[in-house]
């Protein structure tokens, strides 16, 4: 038996997620694995402000800063978990830290891409004396890759059975994870959908000046009516018709697109507009699955964006008559899903077992993934 811990903060800004995972056995798909512990720590205002200037703006002394601030957030974050567990540090082989995504910029035809994430290792191994596996998708994109998503590939570990099933994950970006059933022999798929709660939250945020980070209960959105002219500004984005492999970001789906957006249909009520850009999400995850290959028979939710009850009930008419379920249904509590991802990663880092999925993120075959730090 050993135990992995697993951090995370999304392009939803709203905090870090730390989950300790406990396996069994040293091969690639470990013999068992279980949930010891989960928490999120919140982001206060100032902190999400920061971040989110880095990202639209940030300079290089302002980035470097944040780096090594977060390093020692997600650290503290990482103890007070253990902590919950009656855990010590030294109980613990690594700590997968996916950092926070200040840049992502999937390859062309013309050229690679590129990608950043921060939150400095060197000061996460400091603050908790574990050693920690950092910078995942870097080398992904090294072999010709997207560097994303890096969950497909330890939902293949964890949820490859004989139900042909689609992990949905709705977070700041939503991605999807097509797992046909393992009799099949048929290949896996994963791919980002596009936003997931990014333009909903960023516009909430702004709506409400500052008073509501995101639509609690779906709330404004059951209240309003889609505008389709509104919608139809969105889908007409070429990323939406882009076949996998595709990866995407709040690069391209930015604060300052979003309100342009909100600013040019002022005329609509705050309702309406989160009522569009809620629609504009499960359009399209829903639109997004006409690529997998063995039709699925049921769908789980994770990610916050399962929470919200009026987009996952707007989904699951899309989608009928496939059942949409959270993904507590498969064991693991849905919030958990990406922390326990990078526990994972840690894991299979450790174990020398290449883990970028080249069947999800289009690189030219598998790499091991991460870099060492030792504690």
């Amino acid at each position: 038996m050993t135990l992995w811990a697993g951090a995370m903060s999304g392009t939803s800004l709203d905090g870090i997620d730390v989950a300790v995972v406990e396996t069994e056995g040293a091969g690639e798909r470990p013999e068992s694995w279980r949930l010891v512990a989960f928490r999120t720590e919140s982001y206060d205002a100032a902190t999400r402000r920061r971040i989110g200037r880095a990202i639209t703006s940030g300079r290089a002394a302002s980035i470097c800063s944040l780096d090594f601030e977060l390093g020692a957030k997600i650290g503290r974050a990482v103890l007070r978990t253990l902590a919950s567990a009656s855990l010590e540090p030294d109980e613990i082989e690594a700590v997968g830290s996916h950092g926070q995504t200040i840049w992502h910029e999937p390859p062309t035809a013309t050229g690679g891409g590129a990608t950043l994430q921060i939150g400095q290792p060197a000061v996460i191994a400091e603050k908790t004396s574990c050693p920690v596996v950092s910078d995942f998708r870097a080398r992904d994109m090294a072999a010709g890759g997207e560097g994303a998503p890096l969950t497909a590939y330890t939902d293949w570990l964890l949820f490859h059975d004989e139900e042909s099933r689609v992990i949905q994950n709705i977070g700041g970006i939503g991605n999807v994870t097509a797992l046909p059933a393992a009799s099949s022999g048929a290949a896996p798929q994963a791919y980002d959908t596009g936003p997931g709660g990014v333009l909903i939250d960023g516009a909430v945020e702004h709506l409400t000046g500052g008073a509501s980070s995101f639509d609690l209960d779906g709330k404004l959105a059951r209240r309003g009516t889609v505008n389709e002219r509104a919608l139809a500004e969105w889908l007409a984005d070429p990323f939406f018709s882009q076949p996998p492999p595709r990866s995407t970001g709040r690069e391209r789906f930015s604060r300052g697109r979003l309100l342009d957006w909100l600013n040019r249909h002022a005329t609509l009520s705050a309702e309406d507009r989160v009522a569009t850009l809620t629609e504009l999400t499960a359009r399209s995850i829903a639109d997004a699955y006409r690529w997998i290959e063995q039709a699925p028979s049921a769908c789980y939710l994770c990610g916050g964006g399962a929470r919200n009850p009026v987009l996952a009930a707007r989904l699951g008419r899309l989608l009928a008559p496939m059942p949409v379920r959270d993904l507590s249904a498969l064991g693991l509590d849905a919030d958990a899903r990406e922390a326990v991802a990078f526990a994972l990663l840690a894991r299979q880092r450790a174990l020398g077992f290449p883990a970028n999925a080249p069947w999800a993120t289009g690189a030219e075959g598998p790499r091991l993934l991460g870099v060492w730090t030792p504690a």
